[in-house]
């Protein structure tokens, strides 16, 4: 017989450098004790579909890793007849594709994924509401797809239908026309949801665009469906660029979001929207998208959570001889950026990199953040008042005072955070690198 200590450092020997996350572990503890999804949700406030979805995905980890069939009702029978020392699985574990890279999402199963409470609990209780909006705002590489999958995920693991549109893939001249833009819309929906498009049937010049859109969506998409339906719209803060689109496509969503209260089939939709930047422009406060609904924002990674990283990736093992000083100096020089140091950390354990190597080259162009600096540069050489305006952010030692639009756009590059109505670089790694650059 084994204790559930000793079942806990065979899974952990055996899916390494991957790590249980929190919920893994809890799932994993109470199921040893003979508790029910039900009971451990009960127990720990966690929706119970969503610590179904955990559990399910943590039995396919542990069957990968240890190379046979693991459900939850054999799990334990199946731990206690390994030997105590777990054999490496085959796959290669010194290349990175033995990891997620940093700069794709992290996938749904994947133990190197680090919540930022309350958000993630905060989300999964806002979309299963009538009507919900959820609104995250973030800039780039801060984890917003891999937040909207784990949102999405929740939602199809209570029946859900979900639809995912990037205004990154409509063009410029869709984007510039309200009619093309609200079509553009409609088509890919029905696209995604594999129905029968009847778009050309329910458009009417008579009665407008707007009102065309919401009968299609209304009476058609809606109206067809037995289950809620989730929309995420990414990447909002193109239309910003397309003020005049944006004051009408924008407050359909509030609209939308509001006939929840009014007409029962509109209490199917569920709407997440994700923007790289503050809202610049100047919508009516009551016909806003922006003002209602959930608001998230997410932000650098804490110490904690930097710390609760580095363990997942087993950083923390004495092989590594790696010391929390050192973790913490590099945590200092990128602010806690998630795909920073989750970059740092991937070398750390696929290369062999030296940590002191990467601290004192992080600024260099043979460092490891050599090609996502020079994408940077490359990016402001292309647009000189913004190279301008951020050289001028980074020599001063105070926050400064940039053009609104001037400093939205370097938000949403990432480079700059907004304090107010006051800037400064992100973190110390973008301000030393490109104080001898721009």
């Amino acid at each position: 017989m084994i204790t559930i200590e000793e079942a806990l450092d065979l899974v952990d020997r055996a899916i390494k450098p991957e790590r249980l996350n929190s919920v893994q572990e809890l799932i994993l503890t109470q199921c040893w004790s003979g508790k029910t999804y039900q009971e451990i949700a009960a127990a720990s406030d966690y929706d119970p579909d969503y610590v179904r979805v955990v559990g399910s995905r943590l039995w396919q980890l542990l069957s990968e890793s240890f190379g046979e069939k693991i459900t939850k009702s054999n799990f334990r029978s199946v731990l206690r007849q390994q030997p105590s020392q777990v054999n490496e699985p085959d796959r290669v574990r010194g290349s990175i594709s033995a990891l997620e890279l940093p700069n794709t999402p992290v996938p749904l199963d994947s133990a190197l994924y680090v919540q930022r409470p309350p958000t993630e609990s905060q989300a999964y209780e806002e979309i299963v509401k009538p009507g919900a909006l959820i609104r995250i705002k973030a800039s780039r590489h801060m984890g917003k797809t891999s937040l909207v999958m784990r949102i999405l995920a929740h939602a199809q693991s209570r029946g859900y239908r979900t639809v995912r549109l990037n205004l990154l893939q409509a063009e410029d001249n869709i984007l510039r026309d309200l009619e093309r833009l609200l079509r553009w819309f409609c088509a890919n929906i029905t696209l995604q949801l594999d129905i029968e498009s009847l778009l050309d049937e329910y458009w009417d010049e008579d009665l407008g665009f707007k009102v065309s859109c919401t009968t299609y969506l209304q009476g058609y998409i809606l109206g067809q469906l037995d289950s809620p339906l989730v929309i995420t719209l990414d990447e909002v803060n193109r239309l910003f660029k397309y003020p005049q689109v944006a004051r009408e496509f924008l407050p359909l969503l509030r609209f939308w979001h509001e006939e929840a209260n009014n007409v029962p089939v509109w209490q199917k939709l569920r709407l997440i929207v994700t923007h790289s930047t503050e809202i610049y422009l100047s919508l009516n406060l009551n016909q806003s998208p922006f003002n209602v609904g959930l608001s998230l924002r997410l932000n650098e990674f804490n110490w904690s959570q930097v710390h609760e990283l580095a363990k997942r990736y087993g950083l923390d093992r004495d092989e590594f001889n790696i010391e929390i000083e050192q973790i913490k100096s590099l945590a200092q020089i990128v602010n806690g950026h998630p795909y920073l140091i989750s970059l740092a950390f991937c070398h750390l354990v696929t290369q062999n990199s030296d940590i002191e190597q990467i601290i004192r080259e992080a600024v260099t162009d043979t460092g490891i953040y050599r090609d996502h600096l020079r994408g940077h540069l490359i990016a402001l050489g292309n647009h000189p008042e913004l190279a301008a305006a951020y050289k001028q952010v980074i020599e001063s030692d105070e926050p400064v005072i940039l053009n609104s639009l001037v400093a939205y756009e370097l938000e949403s590059m990432g480079l700059v955070k907004l304090e107010a109505n006051k800037t400064i670089s992100r973190c110390e790694l973008y301000r030393l690198y490109f104080r001898d650059r721009l």
